[in-house]
């Protein structure tokens, strides 16, 4: 049977071929100790890059489907191994396994699930709940035993569903970053309002008044932060001019806000400094204002949040707020191993501690007003 690849589709091409492959497995198609076809054969059908081609024959691998034989190539296990194979997976659902903290973030809950045996199987989302939603399907089929989800910039009804459908099939779920308003579940996070608290009084120290904030409202984390830097103006005596709250309601693209930004720099006269609500965001500025002929920090001051991994070997040395991401993703496994191995009680929500990180990208104004 040819193996048919939509590079149309917002699914991944090796999500696809993985998910083709089980289903010829489970389907009888592919018997047990069959050799399935080689990276070549299948690369010649689909026209898919080998390297892709690995990733996902990988995938299966971890995952109890399949098995290698060194010279021989990967053959089908028997529905027992399968079933033995499968039984330590753990799914990860987050925005970008790419890009901003999640490699960080990902590296932790990898090695620390590698020390109890588990495998990870990463999946994309975008914040979209469509693609959240078709990979929910493919874990639960796939048998994981938990699941660590960042939720999506979906309504909170929607992530509800979400988690929902997993604890039916009684796997169990931990938040990461993001928490769903006014309801609790096993999360693992830090404290953004004091991580945008600090970063706010740090600027003010340095004698800004004039503080500019843009970032997503889309989000319980920028949100808290978002509160954080109101609450440090109001305890300085400082008024929350709206003015200067440069928030979108929707989730971070790239394109969108590199358009935005220059909205925001052609207003930079009413400000001194401006709080990007995450590094991306920050870098996104830094260009957008050097394209506008405006000098970092000696025109305007610019911080961001994460302390992303190239924070300070990027030219503009950035200002920002450090997340323990890697901790992060410790954390988030070891939480729900404890729920996997049948440990119960309330919903858990561990708070990891941040910190400002002083670099070159904030300039000191004395104390004017």
């Amino acid at each position: 049977m040819p193996v048919i690849i939509d590079r149309n589709s917002p699914v991944p091409q090796y999500f696809q071929l993985q998910t083709w492959l089980i289903g010829q497995i489970d389907g009888g198609f592919f018997k047990p100790n069959d050799k399935i076809p080689t990276e070549e054969e299948l690369a010649r059908q689909t026209g898919m890059a080998r390297a892709t081609i690995r990733q996902a024959i990988q995938n299966l691998v971890n995952m109890g489907y399949l098995y290698r034989k060194r010279r021989f190539g990967t053959f089908v296990l028997s529905q027992t191994a399968a079933a033995a194979g499968r039984n330590r997976i753990i799914g990860v659902l987050v925005h970008d396994i790419r890009s901003g903290y999640a490699p960080e973030f990902l590296r932790g809950i990898g090695d620390e699930a590698a020390r109890h045996n588990y495998s990870v199987i990463l999946c994309n989302t975008d914040d979209l709940y469509s693609r959240a939603e078709f990979h929910a399907s493919q874990l639960i089929r796939q048998e994981i035993n938990g699941l660590i989800f960042m939720p999506t910039a979906a309504p909170a009804e929607k992530n509800l569903q979400l988690i929902e459908t997993f604890h039916q099939k009684n796997i169990p779920v931990v938040l990461f970053d993001r928490e769903i308003p006014e309801h609790d579940h096993d999360i693992v996070t830090t404290d953004n309002f004091q991580g945008a608290y600090d970063l706010t009084a740090y600027l003010i120290r340095m004698g800004h008044r004039r503080i500019a904030i843009t970032l997503s409202t889309s989000f319980s984390s920028e949100r808290s932060r978002l509160a954080g830097y109101k609450q440090a103006m109001l305890d300085h005596s400082l008024v929350v001019d709206p003015g200067l709250l440069f928030t979108l309601e929707e989730r971070f693209i790239d394109k969108h806000y590199q358009q935005y930004a220059r909205i925001i720099l052609a207003q930079r006269h009413h400000y001194t400094a401006l709080f990007a609500g995450n590094d991306p965001i920050a870098y996104i500025l830094y260009n957008a204002a050097t394209e506008m002929g405006i000098a970092v920090p000696a025109e305007l001051s610019l911080a961001g949040y994460d302390d992303l991994a190239f924070s300070n070997s990027h030219p503009m040395e950035l200002t920002t707020v450090h997340q323990p991401i890697y901790e992060m993703g410790q954390e988030s496994i070891k939480l729900l191993l404890r729920r996997i191995e049948g440990e119960g009680g309330e919903p858990q929500r561990v708070v990891l501690k941040s910190y400002l990180v002083e670099r070159r990208s904030v300039q000191a104004l004395g104390l004017q007003s």
